[in-house]
């Protein structure tokens, strides 16, 4: 009918009160525990100088990631529920979809450069320390962050020319690409590309980089002779590839396809997944696995 649409209307989680209410009490827990987990392993890495190695830097800007991550979804997505915040302009949207995506390629990078990270750490352990030095460590943070928000940009400017005339309700408690392009009226396909190319570039290329340093460091484990050794070359190793697992496998599935057109409920359960839980997974995966930080947070609590 040519009126352009200025806001949306987030649907959130269908169900009765009750279960709504329900479903905030355990997106508030579990974002409340993300925060202090991803928080205390900032703090714990800050305060242990026998963590001041670039492995633990690379962690603290994981953690660092992962609150702001959670943070761009978790608050709105109570308001939606709860029906006190169910409204979204659209220059907010286009804001939400460019920060998410943005800190989700980071996420990529920052994983692969931490799989090359222990791929240097296990196959080089003589050089390592000279190798993996503060300054490369440094630019490597960065080149992923800086990496990360302009691979996004190109996406974020193609979605913000899109026109919408009706409907103007977004099934997802969240503003993502595939909702945005099921209500457009305009041509989705230049934006559609560019989401299957930066795809590609974005999460398809970092998880090459870090199954091929999985390969070789798999392949230098296999050839330590002692069982202990094999052992310990993996328990540094082991936290990381959980999450490379678990964040891998739910990211290609958002993002690596032709066509946006998925079951876009399907997409709002991964999502949770993906913005809710994983960010809460990390800081446990990677406490409960990791001799060094288990000694610092016994050390930090005897401080006490």
């Amino acid at each position: 009918n040519g009126t352009r649409v200025e806001e949306f209307i987030l649907l959130g989680f269908p169900g009765t009160w009750h279960s709504r209410v329900s479903l905030v009490v355990v997106f508030a827990l579990m974002y409340s525990l993300t925060v202090i987990g991803n928080a205390s392993i900032i703090a714990l890495v800050w305060m242990s100088s026998n963590l001041h190695t670039p492995m633990y830097f690379f962690l603290s800007n994981l953690s660092f990631l992962e609150i702001w991550y959670t943070t761009g979804v978790v608050p709105k997505a109570i308001g939606v529920m709860l029906g006190t915040s169910q409204t979204m302009s659209f220059r907010v949207c286009i804001l939400q979809l460019f920060f998410l995506l943005s800190l989700g390629s980071t996420e990529c990078f920052l994983l692969s450069v931490m799989a090359y990270d222990r791929y240097l750490a296990i196959c080089y352990p003589l050089r390592y320390s000279s190798l993996m030095n503060s300054g490369l460590s440094t630019r490597l943070v960065l080149s992923s962050w800086l990496g990360g928000f302009l691979a996004i940009s190109l996406l974020a400017f193609l979605t913000s020319r899109l026109t919408f005339c009706g409907p103007h309700v977004i099934n997802h408690f969240l503003c993502d690409i595939d909702s945005c392009l099921a209500l457009s009226c305009s041509d989705t396909w230049p934006v559609e590309l560019a989401t299957f190319l930066v795809s590609i570039i974005v999460v398809v290329a970092s998880c090459v980089v870090t199954l091929v340093s999985y390969m070789y460091i798999i392949s230098s484990i296999l050839r330590i002779q002692s069982v202990h050794g094999r052992k310990k070359a993996f328990s540094t190793c082991s936290a990381h590839l959980s999450v490379v697992t678990i964040w891998f496998g739910s990211t290609m599935f958002l993002y690596v396809k032709p066509s946006a057109q998925n079951s876009l409920d399907l997409n709002k359960l991964v999502n949770t997944f993906n913005t809710v839980v994983t960010p809460l997974l990390n800081p446990f995966i990677y406490t409960l696995r990791n001799k060094e930080v288990k000694r610092a947070l016994g050390r930090a609590f005897q401080k006490k």
